[in-house]
């Protein structure tokens, strides 16, 4: 560990987070919406010390927040001594001018906060350049904010002097679109060498597992495949895309596991990684990973669902495998309680009745930690694998 990470992890950087209740979004969704975003400070080093939300019909044009919430969180920071602020949902270059102006610290949005935890956790020269790009793409619409201090200078007689911070601008905006560009190309060139590796892997079934971020495909993946996966319980632990030969019983194919999904990925990233995820396009099929124990999984299947549909592989066999039984929990409803039930009243037994019953995929219930129901999960992948190389469409002929 390098001399400024022991610094960041004996010294973290604290923050505050802001988040809206619109006409969109509720107090509960925006207190989960708060609580993943806090997950996202902490994975990359940030301790937030306090929340601020406030009800609106719209975000703000000019500032996100209105004034007055501005101010309180003004306030807070001068009280605290604390410089940045995160807010969960991402800024347009003059949201993020003004606030800097009216907040006097540095602001972070959902947007900028990700792509900083992507280019920590980017450790190959593929996964890195492709951090690089959607670093620069979202910066160059930003750019004008860097050298807002340095205004347009005028001479007399009506003539007009450029100003440093024009010059100065237009210089980084030439040298972005050139980084970006030359990016672009190094990607191609990786991308034909992808390619032609994939086409060297022979007629082997495809198999990709995909999800929320943090549902436990890492651990999935090693359990399947008995390799070693980098795992952990953070976001985005695992970035490039890893392909391992899987035999269950006497019956071989690949399995790959890519990089999770999350709400609002930001679209940059979605672009650069397109490469990455053409892994999960040429599967045969999907092993889609979810976090039953999570109280708004459902959410989350539909959010990977979206990006799916967005990267072009929307219409691939899908495998519904839920995760984390072990950590599943229920409050049961008392006989006088009136009010509708929650998925937080729901069994276990319930919800696994529920969802085979509506679900249009197969699904199965597991604890990769605990690795319970693993061999039942086997099972299904040999007679999957099996219809695949017999050239029948995934669960044609296969009677669940």
């Amino acid at each position: 560990m390098t001399e400024n990470s022991n610094n960041a992890a004996l010294n973290p950087e604290r923050a505050a987070l802001a988040g809206l209740v619109t006409d969109a979004q509720t107090l509960a969704r925006s207190k989960e919406y708060l609580d993943e975003l806090e997950f996202l400070a902490e994975t990359a080093g940030i301790v937030a010390l306090k929340r601020f939300t406030q009800r609106l019909p719209h975000p703000d044009p000019r500032t996100f927040i209105g004034s007055g919430k501005a101010a309180e969180i003004k306030a807070w920071l001068q009280e605290t001594e604390t410089s940045l602020v995160i807010f969960d949902d991402e800024l347009s270059p003059s949201q993020l001018r003004n606030l800097e102006r009216d907040l006097e610290c540095r602001i972070l949005d959902r947007t900028a906060l990700i792509l900083e935890i992507f280019a920590r956790r980017a450790k190959t020269a593929y996964a890195k350049t492709q951090v690089e790009l959607a670093q620069y793409q979202y910066m160059l619409p930003r750019l004008t904010r860097m050298w807002s201090h340095l205004e347009r200078q005028s001479g007399g007689a009506g003539f007009r002097m450029r100003g440093p911070g024009e010059t100065q601008l237009e210089t980084d905006r030439r040298i972005i679109l050139v980084r970006i560009a030359k990016l672009k190309e190094h990607l191609k060139k990786i991308d034909r060498q992808m390619a032609s590796q994939r086409g060297n892997r022979g007629g082997l079934a495809r198999l990709a597992l995909v999800g929320y971020t943090n549902v436990g495909k890492s651990t999935l993946m090693n359990l399947l495949s008995k390799s070693n996966v980098f795992a952990e319980n953070k976001l985005f632990a695992t970035l490039d895309t890893t392909v391992r030969k899987v035999v269950v019983e006497n019956l071989p194919f690949l399995l790959s596991d890519t990089v999770g999904f999350i709400r609002k990925l930001p679209h940059q990233l979605v672009e650069s990684f397109k490469s990455t995820l053409d892994e999960v396009r040429e599967a045969d099929l999907l092993l889609h990973v979810a976090d039953i124990s999570h109280p708004n999984f459902e959410e989350q299947i539909r959010v990977v669902a979206d990006t799916l549909k967005e990267i072009g592989a929307g219409e691939k066999p899908v495998y519904l495998v839920f995760n984390k039984i072990d950590a599943y929990s229920f409050v049961e409803k008392d006989e006088d309680d009136l009010t509708p039930p929650t998925q937080i009243n729901v069994s276990l037994d319930s919800l696994k009745d529920s969802w085979l019953a509506k679900s249009n995929s197969p699904c199965i219930f597991i604890s990769a930690k605990e690795r319970t129901n693993m061999t039942k999960l086997k099972d299904d992948i040999y007679k999957m694998v099996a219809e695949i190389d017999a050239g029948r469409y995934p669960f044609g002929n296969f009677i669940w």
